[in-house]
Formats: structure tokens, C-alpha cells, sequence
């Protein structure tokens, strides 16, 4: 049933002071994760919902999750078993163009590929708007 308007039409009113959205800053609050248990434990917002946005980020392959959107992930798949020297570019690419999709992260510094063995071994220091923090990612290329 669609509700009537009422005798003086819509309401046309203007809103008062600044209404711009350009100045508002979103809130980071999200409910925290517990990986180990498999549940939500609370919730946590700025530096540390960047951090928790990271690990899910790295964690969710790319385009597997019709709930997310295409830009969402990482795409693990293109690099683990083959040519390192391929996989060591790869991966810097990969990684970068995952996290930079959140806008909270401004740019990532100091990546590092390593392998040992069959484990490959990322590292960068991340640049966010609520500070920064070292990001360490390890895998093992059989996977």
C-alpha cells in the first residue's frame, strides 16, 4: 500500500547549515573478527578495522564470493607454483591493487618477496589514514 501524501503535498523543505557530504568522515566500526573461533567477538574501528579489512581482504579469493564485488580480493592463484620471477612482480601487483581498493589505505611502502622453499613470504608496511602498521603475509606455494 503506498502511504498518501496529505493535503499540503511533499515535504519541500531545505535542510539547514552545511549538508555536504565531502567534509564527513565515514566510520571505520565493524564488528571484530575472531578467526580462530569462527565468530564475531565485538567490534573495533579505525586503525584496527583497517588491520581486520586487510586480513579479510588477503583471506577472500577474488571473484569466488558473489556477495562481494569484482574488486574485492586476491587472486592467490595466478602466482603460487609458478615461475618466481614472475610471482615475485605478480604478487606486489596482487596485493596492491586488493588493499588500495579500500580507501581508508593511502599507499603501501617498503613490499618484500621472499621464498623459502616452498613458502613464499610478503611483507610491506601499510599507510592508512588512522596510522600505519607492518603487514606480513606468508604462504606456501603447494597450495
Amino acid at each position: 500500500m503506498i502511504p498518501e501524501i496529505g493535503n499540503a503535498g511533499p515535504i519541500t523543505a531545505t535542510l539547514e547549515g552545511d549538508t555536504s557530504l565531502e567534509n564527513t568522515e565515514m566510520s571505520s566500526l565493524t564488528y571484530r573478527m575472531d578467526w580462530d573461533k569462527k565468530r564475531i567477538t565485538g567490534r573495533l574501528d579505525g586503525l584496527e578495522a583497517v588491520q581486520q579489512a586487510v586480513a579479510k581482504i588477503l583471506r577472500t579469493d577474488r571473484y569466488e564470493h558473489l556477495i562481494y564485488s569484482s574488486d574485492y580480493g586476491t587472486e592467490w592463484g595466478l602466482v603460487l607454483g609458478k615461475d618466481r620471477l614472475l610471482a615475485r612482480a605478480e604478487i606486489r601487483r596482487i596485493v596492491s591493487e586488493a588493499l588500495l581498493q579500500d580507501e581508508r589505505i593511502i599507499r603501501l611502502e617498503d613490499t618484500a618477496v621472499s621464498f623459502n622453499g616452498d613458502n613464499l613470504s610478503f611483507s610491506c608496511k601499510v599507510i592508512t589514514q588512522y596510522g600505519n602498521f607492518e603487514l606480513r603475509k606468508e604462504m606456501s606455494e603447494g597450495v
